[in-house]
């Protein structure tokens, strides 16, 4: 049903699986004895690995979400060859809806990774699996993630729906969470405006 290789202009996103991601690269990329990792999970409802066996855990859990058609989750590989995070489509079939999420590792940020992502997969959702809605957001405080979300908004003709308070659990706290969405109507009316400026 998902695509297991998706092209975009900078980056080549892999299935999220043990068969296409090598468990220690992944582990080393978000181990928690990175030094830059504190930062990284901040805003992130998910912990630093603890060990190789658990981020070797986190992989079967994104096959098995996979297989059963709740996720379609992507290693992101730069042109480079490097691993850069992962990012997901989480679908909510029932809604015919789907929520994106991304995490970057630090030495990738401020690449516009994320908004190549958040594009790669509003196409699949709208595209591929005839969905009506994507949603994607960010905790109160992420004001990296709030300017690479408020950017692809912008561009793909989304709106902001406000914020969930006491949303998401991050450690001891529990964040609010800011909630954006853009329709399959808004979006082709986005791009088919882009297409048409770009012929002009």
């Amino acid at each position: 049903m998902f695509p297991e290789h998706i092209e975009t202009e900078l980056l080549e996103l892999r299935q999220l699986s043990e068969a296409s991601v090598d468990v220690f690269e992944l582990y080393e990329l978000f181990s928690d004895s990175r030094g830059d990792v504190t930062e990284v999970f901040e805003h992130v409802p998910q912990e630093p690995y603890a060990t190789v066996n658990e981020t070797r855990e986190r992989l079967q859990k994104a096959q098995s979400a996979w297989d059963d058609g709740d996720a379609a989750q992507y290693a992101i590989v730069t042109a480079d060859e490097e691993l850069a995070g992962f990012t997901g489509l989480f679908l909510e079939w029932e809604r015919k809806s789907a929520r994106i999420g991304f995490i970057l590792g630090k030495p990738y940020w401020g690449n516009g990774y994320a908004g190549e992502c958040a594009m790669a997969l509003t196409d699949l959702a709208f595209d591929r699996l005839d969905l009506e809605l994507v949603a994607i957001g960010h905790e109160a405080g992420n004001e990296r993630s709030n300017r690479a979300i408020e950017k692809f908004i912008e561009e793909v003709g989304g709106q902001y729906d406000g914020v969930l308070r006491n949303w998401t659990p991050l450690g001891e706290t529990i964040a609010d969470h800011h909630r954006y969405t853009v329709s399959r109507e808004e979006y082709e009316r986005a791009i088919e405006d882009d297409t048409h400026s770009d012929s002009l």
